[in-house]
């Protein structure tokens, strides 16, 4: 039996035609029914209604939604698949994500691998990626400059292995003691930043990444954001996102919310993504964060799968720059976004009687996590599809079985309601297709899937010996 040419994956100058086109023009997206746009190397030369002439290579995708890449607003790569159906069971994922640090670095490359293979499939093409040790963070470089992918990493600080003893500590003297420590965390993740800043072709931007507001003295935030100011990418942040940071911080620093905290140490001048915002102050915290137009990350999966509401209706309701974002346990950006609408709006309507909220729609969920997100990195070239634009984009099947109903729908947005990261086919960064037809084309997926496989079954055998697996109840 002769087998049929397999397709050619399109490079270079190419045309992408689908059945729709969420395309940016003055100042809002706009679907366009049957669009086409040009890809020319790494940027979008033309996008109109209608075919673009010429004998060019295309990808055609009639019954697809053509996105703009998603840019993740926060997320830990290489902790996802080793927490994933361990964090429902009630246990704390701490000693998952500590005993990765076990692993060589070519198996923290294939953790790393496996998981940044579902985050790309999922069509996001730019990740705010806090990796839970410096050593991920190299990792993450190794890979996403391999398959081209656009990130903005740095190493939490403190790390995973110095984490807990001063963020559940019960005398603030443990913090203080840990100041020497974060300090030589800070000047190692800046001189990481220097390394790595604009490698792989401009797509690689580290920013300083501190764990939150409650793991820092004045001492060391004020290093923090000297350290950002030099690198210039800004700070990625866990903000207020339970009610013990927030007492902390009012009890350590006269009475100040985080947010004030870090307005008054500069850490607001350059970009800041925040995610969580469990905790924040709703009478003098947004007006800060839109006044210096941070982005709040929710993270609609960061409990894990049912895991507690976040506080998206509200944010949106002050109209507080938000995005969507990943975090930890789930790297199905398409899931993410459907559940940010779904439990927001669940939320939203329990909350109505006590805090002004917005009911979410999909459409202020895309829009988060494309322009929002790149505004607040400061990049008016991602995050849209128009002229002069990176080519970032993915191409959404939301015509098929349990997504569509055969054909292109008439509402191509609330399909993605039905979607989740299998019904993404194709994505490029800079051009360049990273995902063809549903596959990898930046390495083996096969090879990928065993090797992260393999990693992640040898945290689970440091777990299994230290009887850390133990029954649950119903």
């Amino acid at each position: 039996m002769v087998q049929a040419p397999r397709p050619v994956v399109p490079s270079g100058t190419y045309v992408v035609e689908g059945g729709w086109l969420l395309a940016y023009e003055k100042g809002r997206h706009r679907l366009i029914r049957n669009g086409s746009m040009l890809i020319k190397r790494d940027h979008i030369a033309e996008v109109r209604s209608g075919r673009i002439s010429g004998n060019l290579p295309r990808l055609s995708v009639p019954d697809h939604l053509v996105m703009p890449g998603f840019i993740n607003g926060h997320t830990h790569v290489a902790s996802g698949t080793p927490t994933r159906g361990l964090i429902e069971g009630g246990r704390s994922y701490g000693r998952p994500i500590e005993l990765v640090e076990n692993l060589s670095d070519a198996e923290l490359d294939d953790l790393t691998a496996f998981n940044l293979a579902e985050i790309l499939k999922s069509g996001c093409t730019t990740h705010v990626e806090m990796s839970l040790s410096l050593r991920q963070a190299e990792s993450y470089v190794r890979v996403a400059k391999k398959w081209g992918c656009r990130g903005y990493p740095g190493g939490m600080i403190p790390g995973v292995l110095r984490l807990d003893k001063i963020w559940f500590r019960k005398d603030d003297k443990v913090l203080f003691r840990s100041v020497g420590g974060t300090l030589a965390e800070i000047e190692a993740n800046l001189a990481f930043g220097r390394k790595h800043m604009n490698a792989g072709d401009g797509r690689i931007k580290p920013m300083m990444s501190p764990h939150a507001s409650d793991t820092q003295t004045e001492e060391t935030l004020t290093a923090l954001v000297a350290a950002a100011r030099e690198l210039g990418t800004g700070i990625h942040i866990h903000l207020s996102q339970r009610a013990t940071e927030t007492a902390a911080v009012r009890r350590l620093w006269g009475g100040l919310s985080p947010a004030q905290w870090l307005e008054k140490h500069g850490a607001f001048d350059g970009p800041l993504f925040g995610a969580h915002m469990m905790a924040i102050d709703w009478r003098t915290d947004p007006a800060i964060l839109i006044k210096h137009g941070a982005v709040y990350a929710h993270c609609p999966s960061a409990g894990g799968a049912g895991g507690a509401t976040q506080p998206y209706p509200e944010a949106l309701a002050a109209g507080i720059p938000t995005t969507v974002a990943i975090d930890t346990h789930s790297n199905d950006f398409v899931e993410n976004l459907k559940l940010a609408v779904i439990g927001g709006k669940a939320r939203a309507k329990l909350m109505a009687d006590r805090v002004p909220v917005k009911m979410p729609t999909i459409w202020a969920a895309v829009e988060g996590a494309t322009l929002v997100a790149a505004k607040g990195l400061g990049r008016d070239d991602l995050g849209r599809l128009t002229p002069g634009a990176k080519a970032d984009f993915s191409t959404i099947d939301v015509s098929g079985f349990l997504f569509g109903a055969g054909s292109a729908p008439p509402e191509p947005l609330n399909n993605l309601l039905y979607c989740n990261g299998a019904a993404v086919k194709n994505v490029a960064t800079d051009g360049r297709l990273q995902v063809f037809d549903g596959r990898l084309t930046v390495a083996d997926e096969a090879d990928v899937f065993a090797r992260g496989a393999q990693a992640v079954q040898k945290v689970w055998k440091g777990l299994t010996k230290e009887k850390w697996f133990t029954p649950t109840s119903r």
